[in-house]
């Protein structure tokens, strides 16, 4: 349908070009009429006649011209729209959505796929693909780790993740301050371990000094040690505060691949 329409204009446009030139050798010749008449002293209302009639053939001549450069116009935006316009379309869509170097998958797409299914063991390794794929993203080990705690009931692991994260990862000072806070919170939330939680709430105090995150923190510990002037915390979590107030406890600095500190618990099994 399209090259029938094609043709039609072509065809046009041919049929007004000849009769464009037709037009011009008509006005070229009228011209020459009045020219001739002129030169042979005929009467002034004749060649008036003819310059009215050679007057009448370029107007004529000005029509056809606008008709066919509208149809020159027509045959060349039709064949832009419906030919050259869509190859370049296609081009660009291919570059855009079926290059490689051009689409960043979502890494995590598969991971949170499995997760929709309950398939948590996979989920956990797709996760972690999605970590080596994008060493710098930390949203595979905050999920890995919530996966760990909220589906598989298994706060050990969820623990053990944020540590193997922090240990063996440079992170920006957000993302670290973020995986202690998580951590804090799996020590004192999940496993009752405040005391572990006020070490590593202490380690971003002074890992990280003058920033929001050593606010938070500090924040934090004082909400603790009120806790304690209310009797709200243990025999062993009192100690730990008391000794903390007198500046001797000796908090495990932890830079972004060391060890961090050990619960009481992983203690114990150690010795």
């Amino acid at each position: 349908m399209k090259w029938v329409m094609y043709l039609i204009f072509a065809g046009l446009a041919c049929g007004t070009w000849v009769l464009y030139e037709k037009s011009d050798k008509e006005v070229k010749a009228a011209h020459a009429d009045v020219l001739a008449q002129q030169e042979l002293g005929d009467p002034e209302d004749k060649v008036a006649k003819l310059e009215q009639y050679a007057h009448d053939l370029e107007g004529k001549r000005v029509g056809v011209g606008i008709l066919l450069a509208f149809l020159g116009f027509g045959v060349i935006g039709i064949f832009f729209v419906f030919q050259v316009l869509p190859m370049f379309a296609q081009r660009i869509t291919h570059s855009v959505y079926d290059s490689a170097e051009m689409v960043e998958r979502d890494v995590m797409h598969d991971a949170r796929s499995l997760l929709a299914q309950g398939d948590y063991e996979g989920a956990i390794e797709a996760f972690k693909a999605a970590a080596a794929a994008d060493p710098m993203n930390r949203l595979p080990w905050v999920e890995i780790a919530k996966v760990y705690k909220d589906n598989l009931g298994d706060p050990d692991s969820a623990i053990a993740t944020i540590r193997h994260a922090l240990e063996n990862q440079a992170w920006e000072v957000n993302d670290a301050a973020y995986f202690l806070f998580r951590l804090a919170e799996l020590y004192d939330e999940v496993r009752g371990d405040r005391a572990s939680a006020m070490a590593i709430m202490q380690q971003v105090v002074d890992q990280f000094p003058g920033t929001r995150h050593s606010a938070n923190a500090g924040y934090k510990l004082h909400e603790w040690i009120t806790q304690e002037s209310e009797g709200g915390l243990n025999a062993e979590e009192a100690e730990y505060l008391a000794r903390m107030k007198k500046n001797t406890v000796q908090v495990e600095q932890v830079s972004r691949k060391n060890e961090l500190p050990q619960s009481n618990d992983e203690a114990s099994e150690r010795s």
